[in-house]
């Protein structure tokens, strides 16, 4: 959202519009309040482009963040100008295809993972997060918050998102795509194909069998990048695999852990990885050299089950035990952070943040999804909503987006429930609050599967979300069409289907089982 003391001049703001910088603190500030008069909606199309210039910011002038700071800065004060001067809304629109085009054409096109890397970076003061550059988030709350302050998110943020989200597609042009920059990005990569000519993943690309006999429980590309990729198994090791140039190989093996590593995350850079595992201990690894870089036990003295980086600093890391606990931890000095825990229901086994990392959802093996607050300053957590999914069926997945497609324009979250079926949430405030939108038949009773939104924002009609499943298939489904949602159905494993992940464009998705098999899938060229 693009809060401009303009767009609200002689309105009563909340506690966060009246900020200037407050726009910084959200994903997709696409248009101003829906409160707004007419004659303010034109200047909805300069926030836009704000909107975009701010996603690519991370990728100029890598070495002078001061540079790209000044820039954004500057940027922001002529659109402001150039809003109050009644330019016709044509040439305006005009504009910000136009100009979308070029910095995709110029910088490369951004998944809506990689966009929102380059929006965070661009409002940090690092463009990298490695252990040598981080700044201890404990002692330097001014990173995130003037003095030290507080920064939070107003109270109708995710119901105006969803509400900015509808008008900014409704007053697109007839004919036109999704008005963000990143559906421009999806239509480059993607072409003028059908959702399911899109998603037509037949042939294997490659097999990986080193943690054969041993399940897989999670596969994940690196951030940003289509040949890079990682798995965990219960063997105890983590792989990192190079998939180009030909042939695919396992770049370096991680060992460590004395029992199965149960999850692990790439940071933003993708220069450290942090795995958790059931010898009660994160690991902090140096991803290219693959190092430990340290190691940090559970406080207490739990199975680690699950973990995830602050989606906006890298430096501290949440992860969930077997003794029904959250902890935030501070990966820079190995600590707890002070109000960074709280209890569940039972054994933490999924997280996920939404992507500016005030929100927070915890699932356990009793069936509950919990949201937390998250306080950017201090790394606090607050407990706002409890999601009972069903009594006794464990959450074993969640996965948080903003904007699905141009039918599904509100916050969502998907979640792997040990239910036999994949479901699909709407959030309705900034608390976290569910809603149930659909779900969709799949066979999963005890194993720990795991889905995944695809990572372009789609133009087409309809919008795909990936899932193993316990028939040993990998499925895709549309989660608009109405009947018959299942787009794609890959057969190829020889046990349950645990873990699926995209590559940045969509070219290759990766499956691991429960026999330790990994396949990493090429999407059919037409």
């Amino acid at each position: 959202m693009a809060w401009t003391p303009e767009s609200r001049k002689g309105r009563s703001l909340s506690t966060s519009s009246r900020d200037p910088h407050a726009w910084r603190r959200f994903q997709h500030p696409l248009a101003s309040s829906p409160e707004a008069p007419a004659g303010c909606g034109m200047a909805a199309v300069w926030q836009q482009v704000l909107a975009v210039d701010a996603r690519y910011n991370a990728y100029r002038t890598p070495g002078f963040p001061q540079f790209r700071t000044q820039y954004i800065r500057r940027r922001s004060q002529l659109l402001r100008e150039n809003a109050k001067a009644g330019h016709d809304p044509s040439a305006r629109k005009l504009y910000l295809r136009l100009r979308a085009q070029l910095l995709a054409q110029r910088y490369g096109p951004l998944s809506e993972q990689s966009s929102f890397r380059a929006y965070s970076n661009s409002i940090v003061r690092s463009s990298r997060t490695t252990l040598d550059r981080m700044e201890d988030f404990e002692d330097d709350a001014r990173a995130l918050g003037a003095r030290g302050h507080r920064r939070s998110v107003s109270r109708g943020s995710y119901q105006l998102q969803a509400q900015m989200n509808r008008a900014a597609y409704d007053e697109r042009p007839p004919g036109s795509v999704v008005p963000t920059s990143v559906a421009e990005a999806s239509r480059a990569m993607a072409g003028d194909t059908t959702l399911s000519e899109n998603y037509a993943f037949a042939g294997m690309y490659h097999v990986f069998d080193q943690h054969v006999d041993e399940a897989v429980p999670k596969v994940q590309f690196a951030n940003d990048d289509k040949h890079l990729l990682a798995c965990c198994s219960l063997d105890g090791t983590i792989s990192v695999c190079q998939l180009a140039p030909a042939p695919p190989a396992v770049l370096r093996v991680l060992r460590g852990h004395s029992r199965g590593v149960s999850d692990f995350a790439w940071s933003l850079s993708n220069d450290v990885l942090v795995s958790t595992s059931l010898d009660g201990t994160m690991r902090i690894w140096a991803a290219g050299e693959g190092k430990c870089i340290r190691q940090i036990p559970d406080p207490d003295g739990a199975e680690l089950l699950c973990c995830v980086f602050q989606p906006v600093n890298n430096n501290l890391t949440v992860v969930g035990n077997g003794k029904h606990n959250l902890h935030v931890v501070n990966i820079s000095t190995g600590k707890k952070v002070k109000g960074g825990s709280s209890k569940l229901t039972g054994r933490v086994l999924a997280l996920s943040f939404d992507a500016p990392g005030h929100l927070l959802w915890a699932g356990d093996d009793r069936g509950s999804v919990f949201s937390f607050l998250f306080d950017m300053a201090t790394g606090k957590l607050t407990k706002a909503k409890r999601l009972v999914v069903q009594e006794g069926s464990s959450i074993t997945s969640i996965s948080a987006r903003s904007w699905v497609s141009r039918e599904a324009r509100d916050p969502s979250l998907l979640i792997n429930a040990c239910l036999n079926k994949l479901l699909l949430y709407r959030v309705v405030d900034n608390e976290g609050t569910l809603q149930l939108k659909r779900s969709f038949q799949i066979q999963q009773g005890s194993h720990p599967v795991r889905s995944i939104f695809c990572p372009l924002m789609s133009f087409r009609q309809g919008a795909c979300v990936v899932t193993g499943s316990e028939d040993m298939c990998v499925y895709f489904f549309d989660v608009e069409r109405a009947s018959r949602a299942i787009v794609n159905k890959l057969q190829g494993h020889s046990a349950a289907v645990l873990g699926v992940s995209f590559n940045c464009d969509e070219s290759l998705l990766a499956s691991s089982d429960a026999k330790g098999m990994v396949i990493v899938w090429r999407r059919e060229q037409k």
